[in-house]
């Protein structure tokens, strides 16, 4: 016969079971490991960097000016590319001597380092109500909407959250982040 004291013990050990079954069950279905291939996000993200995106995210809140994405390749749907929004649905963007003007106003991007720049030109287009204008932080090395398109938002898998590798690397990509690149 077992005593009060196992009796609890046991439930407290199956209650700590669950617990971690469920916090799995929720990691698993929430974030979803990438590997970066390319440079088109450097100096944020590099050849073979492993990191997490956050796949509902998008089901809670909206896409906003600055995130960075993995979204299906507009072009080839077997396809994942990672990208940064500089522009939303509505807006109208324009490329001057690579600087971005959104809705005519200068966008600063402290995420995108001199000796990355692109000082070519592009539109001005006018985004559709459900699309969203991306370019890679490393500009004269991007595929990105300059190229492809607007990417529209029921392509978007998710955001780019944390990376885990390699070991150097380990952390949030916040936006502190993407304007420590700016001095790298």
């Amino acid at each position: 016969m077992l005593s009060k004291y196992s009796l609890l013990r046991r439930a407290h050990s199956y209650r700590l079971l669950v617990a971690i079954g469920i916090a799995l069950v929720i990691v698993v279905l929430v974030y979803q490991p990438v590997k970066i291939q390319g440079d088109s996000m450097a100096p944020l993200l590099s050849d073979r960097e492993l990191i997490f995106i956050n796949r509902l995210v998008y089901h809670f809140e909206s896409a906003q000016r600055g995130d960075v994405i993995v979204f299906s390749y507009p072009l080839d749907r077997t396809k994942s590319y990672i990208k940064r929004i500089v522009a939303l649905p509505g807006e109208t963007v324009e490329i001057r001597q690579g600087m971005v003007y959104v809705n005519a106003n200068p966008l600063p991007e402290p995420y995108v380092p001199s000796q990355y720049e692109d000082l070519s030109d592009f539109g001005p287009i006018q985004l559709s109500i459900d699309s969203y204008f991306v370019l890679g932080d490393h500009r004269n090395s991007s595929n990105d909407s300059r190229v492809f398109g607007t990417v529209a938002r029921r392509l978007i898998d998710g955001r780019a959250v944390f990376a885990y590798w390699p070991v150097d690397r380990f952390g949030s990509l916040s936006a502190m982040r993407t304007t420590e690149a700016k001095t790298k």
